[in-house]
């Protein structure tokens, strides 16, 4: 897991234009008016090879200062709880205010590392104003400029020096099935139905399961942990500060998983949002059980479940080979299967195929289908084997890897996953010069 850095201070500091900096891209919109950036933003940064998550806690909704004062506690207070190390943001234009000081305050009592960054100093003379920042008892201070970045190289330096050694996952090699998606999917209900005892609080309430928690689970004679996550929101409806953090854990849960069991409501579809978590897990390369929760809430007829998993697939083109399930939680219908199939999709993950057999597999069949020609050149693979990696990627050598288009290298996963089984899981095919 990647270190949380929070960067906290009051509006109009430039913490947006510092946070665009540190993950090189404009993704928080700055604007002079004080509180635009209604989201908290989080994005991952890297200084000296050593990589963390950024959290820019932003200024809040245009009110009276005093409706900011006690959003400013609780927004330093989360920082606190959730950051490995505090970038505490101040003005040397404005100088020291009242806000400040009551942050100052907090961060004093912190036994973790906090840094006092004063920005917008891009004169000698802003220099010498910065000394003031002395008085908020917080110690040395670092001085920059957000807008053309000098001193941060400074700053990045010493914070990644204090940075906590990031401790690996637990040391148990058990698989990690995350059971994510949105809220109200039915995320804790499905837990329930499989641990069979209410750890969980079930609610109707979005955001009721604050954190991921893991439960060891045994079934079928194979021992795993279960991962519940809160549920994923649009950025734009991630309003309350939990909320956001729970977005945050979603996304580590899926990092750090070996199958993602995404869940969502049949009643609501297969919308974007559901669409943007499987393609996270996709692009993780981790093995994905689709679940349809609900079902039993659905108007049926003898074609319904086959349409509806045809639209799924429809909608998750070109990795199609994925196992979909019509669940109901609160029923507990097919829970049992749910498990069954995320089990058999972990086993497809960490298959092995030996180097012999997947030639004597895939070499006619590429004799047969040759790449097609390229300015005349004609593509000739030797040889294919598997890389001893912890998810399926395949190298086949040629002589000529470049001229090996998109379609083809569909073509070739395709024969894949119909002579060996990979459902549920994610190939990547690399072809490479002999």
């Amino acid at each position: 897991m990647s270190n949380i850095v929070a960067i906290v201070g009051r509006p109009n500091v430039g913490k947006s234009t510092f946070f665009n900096r540190l993950i090189k891209r404009r993704e928080a919109i700055v604007d002079e008016v004080s509180g635009v950036t209604r989201d908290r933003h989080y994005g991952k940064s890297d200084w000296n090879g050593k990589e963390f998550t950024v959290i820019d806690t932003g200024g809040y909704v245009v009110g009276s200062d005093d409706i900011f004062e006690q959003e400013i506690d609780k927004q330093v207070e989360l920082a606190i709880d959730e950051a490995d190390a505090i970038l505490f943001l101040v003005d040397v234009e404005a100088g020291i205010t009242g806000m400040d000081e009551d942050v100052a305050e907090i961060l004093r009592k912190v036994q973790k590392p906090v840094f006092l960054v004063v920005n917008k100093v891009d004169n000698a003379m802003r220099a010498a104003d910065a000394v003031e920042f002395y008085a908020l008892g917080l110690g040395e201070y670092y001085t920059i400029s957000g807008m053309n970045g000098s001193g941060t190289g400074e700053l990045l330096d010493a914070l990644v020096e204090a940075l906590p050694e990031v401790e690996e996952e637990e040391a148990d090699d058990l698989p990690r099935f995350a059971v994510v998606g949105r809220p109200n999917a039915g995320k804790s209900s499905l837990i329930n139905a499989l641990i069979g005892e209410d750890r969980y609080i079930v609610t109707d309430i979005a955001g009721t399961t604050r954190d991921s928690i893991d439960t060891k689970y045994n079934r079928v004679g194979f021992e795993f942990y279960l991962v519940d996550t809160a549920g994923i929101r649009k950025k734009s409806k991630v309003k309350e500060d939990i909320e956001f953090y729970s977005v945050m854990r979603s996304v580590r849960a899926i990092e750090h998983c070996d199958v993602c069991m995404l869940v969502f409501d049949a009643t609501r579809g297969f919308d974007g949002q559901v669409q943007n978590i499987f393609w996270l897990a996709q692009r993780n390369n981790k093995g994905i059980v689709i679940l349809v929760n609900k079902w039993d809430l659905v108007e049926k007829d003898n074609h319904t479940t086959k349409q509806f998993e045809q639209m799924i697939r429809k909608q998750i083109e070109p990795f199609t080979d994925v196992p979909v399930i019509f669940i109901s939680a609160s029923t507990k219908q097919r829970v049992y299967k749910a498990i069954e199939t995320a089990v058999e999709v972990y086993k497809n993950r960490s298959n092995r195929i030996s180097t012999s057999k997947l030639n004597d597999v895939m070499l006619p069949i590429i004799q047969n289908q040759p790449p097609p020609a390229y300015k005349g050149k004609y593509v000739k693979i030797k040889f294919c084997t598997q890389l001893p990696t912890r998810y399926p990627q395949f190298a086949f050598f040629c002589n000529l890897p470049q001229y090996v288009k998109e379609p083809y290298k569909r073509f070739i996963e395709n024969k894949l996953r119909e002579h060996f089984d990979f459902t549920g899981v994610p190939i990547t095919i690399y072809f490479r010069k002999k």
